[in-house]
């Protein structure tokens, strides 16, 4: 099964979980310092809450990243040579810790600049990042 990811940038995360979970009837699957996720049954989706402070003077952007979260290495394997041969990739990362999880991911982006990901969860990881940078915007691991 593949399931549709969404990452919200929040500003307090306690409050956040709180909202989510009466929304979709339904408690985290993951908390970390700053940082949860709900794997949503009914709608399937991938919920991804990310604290990010509010600058002032700033427009908080509440969208952080989109994905797709899909079952196996294989899935993703196919996703990148789907999206190498139309010429989308941004950016292929294997084997990365984002999230607190090792992940295999294929970053594209619209036409607009909203960054997706392909990706599978290979295994839970201690850290939220590794070794990747934070785009200017706050963006998580894109």
């Amino acid at each position: 099964m593949s399931r549709v990811q969404l990452a919200l940038n929040v500003s307090n995360l306690e409050e956040a979980i709180e909202f989510y979970s009466k929304m979709f009837n339904t408690k985290p699957a993951k908390v970390k310092e700053g940082y949860a996720n709900f794997a949503i049954v009914e709608p399937p989706l991938k919920l991804v809450l990310i604290e990010t402070q509010r600058t002032q003077g700033v427009e908080y952007q509440h969208i952080n990243h989109l994905g797709v979260e899909v079952e196996d290495a294989e899935q993703v394997e196919q996703a990148i040579n789907r999206f190498s041969d139309l010429g989308l990739v941004d950016k292929i990362e294997k084997n990365e810790t984002c999230c607190y999880a090792v992940q295999n991911k294929v970053w594209v982006n619209s036409p607009d600049g909203a960054p997706w990901e392909y990706y599978t969860v290979l295994a839970d990881a201690p850290t939220f990042r590794a070794n990747i940078p934070v785009s200017a915007d706050g963006n998580c691991c894109s």
